[in-house]
């Protein structure tokens, strides 16, 4: 990871001098609050871009096993016909990530490690604008709302008496933001009797900014830029299952961020490529038509992983 950004997720415990006379002459170091709410919506800028390669990321703490940085998301999309090409999508998505803020006295200092709560929603419309038989080209309109609220922990015993506005938004503040923005996505669909290929190509731009906050150094805004090439081929196995054949599925996707999320943990592209199954439950009534379980490899510069994804078609 990034030496600018990991240093600032490590956790470290605090001890020393006791808190209450500690505190009195507590000041908070490093970057300005306003600095801090743009990085909190740089990160933010992850989870409102409907992304198959950043949906489920989590980072550990270089000095812990506990997870510095969590985020998933869940989210779809659909066109409602071939005589009615209007395309809906929708994404929502937590993230849970803990920062520390370097405190100090003029004598000595401490970590006040905090945590920051992420909820936030994407709604997506668009139109198909078909080129081919199995090409079309999308604009989609995007708009997003999320709120951050975050917690002092441990922190709390040494702030609590402590009233600089430095310490406003990480003492129980919270944020609430909006993004406005949109995508371009060609999408081709090639189906065949033995076998299926969906291919999309999205480049997507949501701008974020802060609302409903008087102090100015609270307020933050962020881009959301992401370019994304996603693959999927499907083709039976040979088994039969549900009365419909059961399919194999490989997948590969690549994303490129453009925006405010570019390099702020420590990579600028993500890729994974997938092997998974489908079952096929159409022939039976259930809710859903297809189920697909898919296990993906994560690979980037200085990041690697693996996932588990689960999709149902309806």
């Amino acid at each position: 990871m990034s030496a600018r950004f990991w240093c600032g997720l490590a956790m470290v415990a605090c001890a020393g001098l006791p808190a209450a006379a500690w505190a009195q002459n507590l000041n908070i170091l490093g970057p300005r609050v306003q600095e801090q709410a743009n990085g909190v919506l740089a990160l933010m800028s992850y989870s409102v871009v409907p992304d198959l390669t950043s949906s489920n990321l989590s980072i550990k703490n270089a000095s812990s096993e506990s997870n510095g940085i969590f985020m998933t998301q869940l989210g779809g999309g659909f066109t409602v016909s071939k005589s009615l090409p209007l395309y809906l999508e929708g994404a929502a998505a937590y993230s849970r990530y803990d920062p520390v803020f370097i405190a100090s006295d003029g004598a000595e200092s401490r970590r006040l490690p905090t945590r920051w709560n992420t909820l936030s929603g994407t709604g997506g419309i668009g139109w198909d604008f078909p080129i081919t038989d199995e090409l079309a080209f999308r604009p989609i309109f995007n708009f997003s709302l999320g709120t951050v609220a975050s917690d002092l922990r441990v922190a709390q015993a040494y702030v609590n008496h402590v009233t600089d506005r430095q310490i406003e938004f990480i003492n129980g503040g919270r944020l609430d933001v909006y993004g406005l923005g949109g995508s371009v996505m060609l999408d081709w669909e090639h189906i065949r009797e033995n076998y299926q290929v969906d291919v999309e190509l999205r480049y997507t731009d949501i701008r974020l900014k802060t609302y409903g906050v008087d102090n100015p150094s609270l307020q933050g805004s962020a881009s959301a830029r992401t370019a994304n090439l996603y693959a999927r081929y499907r083709a039976p196995t040979g088994m039969v299952m549900l009365d419909r054949p059961l399919r194999y599925v490989l997948e590969f996707s690549h994303s490129r961020y453009l925006g405010s999320q570019s390099d702020i943990l420590g990579f600028d592209r993500l890729s994974t490529v997938g092997l998974g199954l489908e079952l096929d439950t159409s022939a039976h009534k259930v809710f859903v038509t297809r189920v697909r379980a898919v296990l993906r490899y994560v690979f980037g510069n200085n990041v690697s992983g693996v996932s588990l994804g689960l999709a149902a078609s309806f």
